[in-house]
């Protein structure tokens, strides 16, 4: 799976749920919400003021990448 800004955050977790630590680590707990399986990437860093480049070289780098 390649990852960009505009991936669906449920279509990665469906693809891998380990990547689920990834979204921890930037503040995101909520991971079963619909909200939040729904949202991209770019929403998700938005909205948790992280940044949304190093989260996509993140998951890329799990999914090799």
């Amino acid at each position: 799976m390649v990852v960009t800004k505009q991936t669906n955050i449920g279509a990665i977790l469906d693809a891998d749920p380990m990547t689920g630590k990834y979204f921890l680590e930037i503040g995101m707990h909520c991971l079963g919400c619909p909200s939040a399986r729904g949202e991209n990437i770019e929403q998700a860093c938005y909205a948790h003021g992280t940044n949304a480049d190093e989260l996509v070289a993140k998951l890329n780098a799990h999914f090799g990448n």
